[in-house]
């Protein structure tokens, strides 16, 4: 990933260097830096959850969407589901207050361009699937919940039903819960079998590991998948929820009309 900074908020984010050659994909992992959530004010909490106010996330996702020349972002309420919606510019999925929401969603496709996704997570994945060939875009929230459904392989056949081919489908796991972090005691009972093929320690699991296994799984090029490598409980730039945060971090992307 490339750092970035922008305005005199403090505003930071990240992008990915695989994207780099189609300037019309706008996209972006930001930090938990340069908003006005929160108790001192100054974090980029981008959901209306936990008892947030909805002014300040208002502004921060303004800052957000102007920080990358994007429309309003649409995004639906996530609930560790593998359940899919496609959004489209003429769909109203831009909720400015928690009321607004749609629930139950925890990918998007925009199979055509002029539509801004956003996910909002906090160890969990955001995952960005763009295809160069169709400029069909899809964001995704993988937690170990979605893992285990294998969200991304289901995400990755819808866009080839839609006329992707997976080949070329060009794919960017943001900051998430890394080896050293995602530790799950009770992995037994919560994960599959064959996770375990991925434990790289004592009830310590790779899901970095695991999304890229299903992504070529799916049929996807192992060039074509970049990973942040960025631990969120790590890390003190985003927010975690094994680190007892209570903010979440935002992935956005939009592929601009011509």
């Amino acid at each position: 990933m490339m750092r970035k900074k922008t305005g005199p908020h403090g505003l930071t984010w990240y992008t990915f260097s695989i994207f780099e050659p189609h300037p019309e994909l706008r996209h972006g992992v930001f930090t938990r830096h340069g908003g006005v959530s929160g108790p001192e004010r100054r974090e980029l909490h981008l959901s209306f959850s936990g008892g947030a106010d909805p002014a300040g996330v208002r502004t921060n996702l303004r800052r957000t969407e102007d920080a990358l020349g994007l429309p309003p972002a649409a995004f639906v309420g996530q609930t560790h589901s593998a359940r899919l919606t496609m959004v489209r510019p003429e769909d109203n999925y831009h909720p400015r207050g928690p009321e607004d929401i749609r629930q139950g969603r925890d990918a998007m496709i925009a199979p055509e361009p002029g539509v801004n996704l956003l996910i909002r997570t906090a160890d969990c994945q955001g995952v960005i699937l763009y295809d160069p060939e169709t400029r069909m875009l899809a964001l995704v929230h993988s937690g170990w919940r979605g893992s285990v459904q294998n969200i991304l392989g289901v995400t990755v056949a819808h866009m080839a039903e839609l006329g992707a081919r997976p080949a070329a489908i060009k794919v960017a796991i943001g900051p998430s819960l890394g080896p050293c972090c995602a530790e799950f005691v009770n992995h037994r009972q919560e994960l599959p079998e064959h996770f375990q093929n991925f434990m790289t320690d004592e009830n310590h699991f790779d899901f970095w590991a695991i999304s890229r296994h299903q992504l070529t799984d799916s049929g996807l090029d192992p060039e074509n998948i970049a990973t942040a490598g960025v631990c969120t409980k790590c890390s003190p730039d985003f927010f975690s929820y094994r680190r007892g945060d209570w903010g979440r971090f935002g992935t956005m992307a939009g592929v601009l009309k011509r």
